[in-house]
């Protein structure tokens, strides 16, 4: 009994000498965290932009490769308005799939939170977004409220930073439900690539005369780059969205998803 009781204490002591589980105030544990990094392969850097007016994160999720030579940078935007909510499952399938290669993306799936939780176009202060940027700003009410000034909104402030610390060469802005991609814009060459590679027809996209303070409106006069509106349909299917989208949005820019290698992977 002697001999049992002094194996118990030294282990004791032992099991008491060995390091806790690493913890932050950040976080979790290193090992908790891993099982999270390993379910999303594609993910290699996750950036909370800003917050909404409700408080909620706007988040952008990095995925490609960056650091591979000539490749593009480009920024997917979806749920600029809360009550267009599907194409936000394209960037979505993106971000939670394979790896992916031949470029350097950022995926925002959900602009406007507090729109989409209330099944609204416009965020949780009435403002639609898309008439909110400082660029041809003028005071619109009604359907599309611009704010009570440009740049108002903590959404438009969080993406105007963002975008400027990118710098994307492409950013793609997915909306619905006019059905088209708009080819009056600054790369009308471009624009007619992106309706061809995602089966979509073209459309001017002008608003009935001229769309004030939108976002690709202030991208397209304040940087180099090219942003462009997308427009799906009212409800495109869940398949269309999920499995076939976004690997039609990868090979607009060369891009694929799949395990590393020189080639694409079969599909």
């Amino acid at each position: 009994m002697r001999l049992l009781g002094s194996l118990l204490l030294t282990a004791a002591l032992a099991a008491a000498a060995l390091p806790a589980a690493p913890t932050t105030a950040a976080g979790p544990s290193l090992a908790s965290a891993a099982p999270q990094a390993a379910s999303r392969p594609a993910v290699i850097e996750k950036r909370v932009i800003g917050r909404s007016v409700r408080g909620r994160p706007i988040v952008a999720w990095h995925l490609g490769e960056p650091d591979a030579p000539d490749v593009e940078t480009v920024v997917l935007i979806s749920t600029m308005h809360g009550n267009e909510p599907h194409t936000r499952r394209i960037l979505e399938t993106l971000r939670d799939g394979a790896p992916v290669h031949g470029i350097d993306v950022w995926v925002v799936p959900t602009y406007n939170p507090d729109g989409l939780a209330r099944g609204s176009r416009k965020n949780a202060r009435g403002v639609d977004l898309n008439r909110n940027y400082p660029h041809g700003w003028t005071d619109l009410d009604g359907n599309y409220e611009s704010g009570p000034g440009p740049a108002s909104e903590p959404e438009t402030r969080a993406m105007m930073a963002f975008l400027k610390d990118v710098r994307p060469e492409r950013v793609l802005s997915f909306h619905q439900p006019l059905l088209g991609v708009d080819t009056a814009t600054k790369r009308p060459a471009f624009a007619r690539l992106v309706a061809r590679k995602l089966r979509l027809p073209r459309r001017t996209l002008d608003c009935g005369g001229v769309c004030h303070g939108t976002m690709t409106g202030w991208f397209n006069h304040t940087f180099k780059g090219n942003a462009l509106t997308v427009e799906y349909g009212a409800s495109p299917s869940r398949k269309r969205m999920t499995k076939v989208a976004p690997d039609q949005v990868l090979s607009v820019f060369g891009a694929y998803r799949g395990p590393q290698s020189l080639e694409p992977a079969r599909r």
